[in-house]
C-alpha cells in the first residue's frame, strides 16, 4: 500500500503533458535530448529537467553510448504504482500532440542511419541544439566581429564582462558604475585594454559633456535606477548626432521579490513604456520589443531597444 504523499507523487509525475510525451516517446525508442527536443520542438533544458525527474523517479533509464545518452522507459525495474497509471494513461489517452510526436520520431530514426544525420534533425531550429563550439557567447564574440564601434560608454557596467567583449571592437569604451567591488573587477579584467577607462559615476549625473560618444549601453540597468527617465535623458545627451542607444531590460512582471535580490526596484519595462521613455529624450526608436522569454520559471520575458539620436554619426578616426 502507498502513503499519501508517495500517491501524489506517482501522479504528480503524469500531470505534467511533457513527462507524458517523453515516455510515450521512450517506451518505443530508445532516444537522445537532441532527438527528443527535436521530436517535440521543446527546449534542451525542459527537456533534460523532466528526463532527470523521470529517471530519479524509476520510470525511466540511460546509459552511454560513445558521447552520447540515451534513454528508455524503465520496464524492468519501474516501481509498480508508477507502472499501474503509466499503464492507464498509455491505454486510454490518445491525442493529436502525441500523433505528431510519433510521425517525427520516424523522421528522427531515418536519419539518424544517414552520415549527415544531424544536420536533417536540427534544420529550422538550430538554436533549440548544442553542438561543440555552438553556444550563444561564441555566437556573440564572432558577430561582433563584423562590427566597427566608435566611443562606446557603458552605464552600470558592472565588472566590465560586456565592455571586454566590446572594446576589441571600439575605438575607445568608457565604464560607469557606482559599486566599488565591481570597478575593481573591471579594472582588473581590462587591464590590459588600452581603450578602456572605468569610473565611478552616478549615471543620472553623468561626469560627461554633451555628445560625447558615438554608443551608449543600457544593459540590465533601467529597473535599478532610481529614475529610469533621468537616466536615458542623460544617455541622449551625452550621445552624439547619429549616434547609438541600446538597452537591454526586463519586461512587466509580478516577481520584485525575486529581482530585488539583484538589486532591481521597478518590475519590469513594457515596450510601449520603454520606447515612450526613449522618445522623451530625443531618440528616434528603431525597435523595441521583446525579445526573448526565459525557459525557467517565472518565465521573465527581455525587452531590447535600439535607438537613435538624429543627425549623422562621427566617423572621424
Amino acid at each position: 500500500m502507498l502513503s499519501l504523499s508517495s500517491a501524489v507523487n506517482t501522479l504528480q509525475l503524469f500531470a505534467e503533458p511533457t513527462r507524458v510525451r517523453l515516455m510515450a516517446l521512450l517506451a518505443e525508442e530508445e532516444l537522445t535530448v537532441a532527438e527528443l527536443v527535436s521530436i517535440t520542438e521543446i527546449g534542451q533544458s525542459s527537456v533534460s529537467t523532466h528526463l532527470g525527474k523521470l529517471r530519479d523517479a524509476g520510470l525511466l533509464r540511460d546509459r552511454r553510448s560513445g558521447a552520447s545518452t540515451l534513454y528508455a522507459l524503465n520496464d524492468g525495474n519501474m516501481p509498480e504504482s508508477a507502472r499501474q497509471v503509466w499503464s492507464l494513461v498509455r491505454g486510454e489517452v490518445k491525442d493529436t500532440v502525441l500523433d505528431g510526436d510519433r510521425g517525427r520520431c520516424a523522421a528522427v530514426l531515418e536519419a539518424r542511419q544517414r552520415p549527415d544525420a544531424w544536420p536533417d534533425v536540427v534544420a529550422g531550429q538550430m538554436e533549440r541544439h548544442y553542438s561543440p563550439g555552438r553556444t550563444w557567447e561564441a555566437v556573440a564574440r564572432g558577430l561582433f566581429g563584423l562590427v566597427q564601434l566608435g566611443d562606446v560608454l557603458d552605464l552600470g557596467a558592472g565588472d566590465g564582462a560586456m565592455a571586454q567583449l566590446v572594446a576589441p571592437r571600439a575605438r575607445s569604451v568608457t565604464l560607469v558604475d557606482r559599486n566599488e567591488k565591481m570597478l575593481q573587477a573591471a579594472k582588473a579584467r581590462l587591464a590590459k585594454l588600452k581603450n578602456a577607462t572605468v569610473r565611478s559615476g552616478d549615471v543620472h549625473e553623468l561626469p560627461f559633456a554633451d555628445a560625447s560618444f558615438d554608443h551608449v549601453m543600457l544593459f540590465n540597468l533601467l529597473a535599478q535606477a532610481a529614475n529610469p527617465a533621468r537616466v536615458v535623458s542623460e544617455a541622449s545627451r551625452v550621445l552624439r548626432a547619429g549616434g547609438n542607444v541600446t538597452v537591454i531590460t526586463l519586461g512587466p512582471h509580478d516577481h520584485l521579490d525575486v529581482t530585488a535580490n539583484y538589486g532591481d526596484i521597478h518590475a519590469g519595462f513594457s515596450p510601449t513604456r520603454l520606447k515612450r521613455l526613449l522618445q522623451k529624450a530625443g531618440l528616434a526608436v528603431g525597435t523595441c520589443d521583446v525579445a526573448c522569454r526565459e525557459k525557467r520559471a517565472p518565465h521573465f520575458e527581455v525587452v531590447t531597444a535600439f535607438a537613435g539620436k538624429p543627425g549623422e554619426l562621427d566617423k572621424s578616426p
